[in-house]
């Protein structure tokens, strides 16, 4: 069961990570993501979320966060080990975008053969 939790060691919360990640990563793009993808010394999977305001207001982008931090606690074996990950949201998000989309279309982006 602790494999399915999304505990805070787990997260990317410093800015000056986050910075350090978009200036050494690897970017991935689908049609609603961005993914940045980095390795670090903590050897756990690590994630980090972005939502700007120009994606809509706070329940569409709370929305957003939901789906990406439970498709990262059920698919942890998809995220690279060692290595931390920041989720971008793109601005043409739908408005009602479903829990089953976002994963068809996350599941696409991690499971690509030039990812890490």
């Amino acid at each position: 069961m602790k494999e399915q939790s999304y505990r805070k060691l787990e997260r990317v919360t410093n800015r000056s990570r986050f910075k350090g990640i978009y200036n050494q990563g690897v970017w991935r793009s689908s049609q609603h993501f961005t993914s940045v993808t980095c390795g670090n010394t903590q050897g756990v999977k690590r994630l980090g979320i972005t939502v700007t305001k120009k994606t809509g207001k706070a329940v569409k982008r709370n929305r957003i966060k939901r789906l990406i931090r439970e498709f990262f606690r059920l698919n942890k074996n998809l995220f690279p080990a060692e290595h931390d990950v920041v989720i971008m949201a793109k601005r043409n998000m739908p408005p009602r975008l479903t829990y089953q989309k976002a994963c068809d279309e996350l599941t696409e982006l991690f499971t690509r053969k030039n990812n890490i």
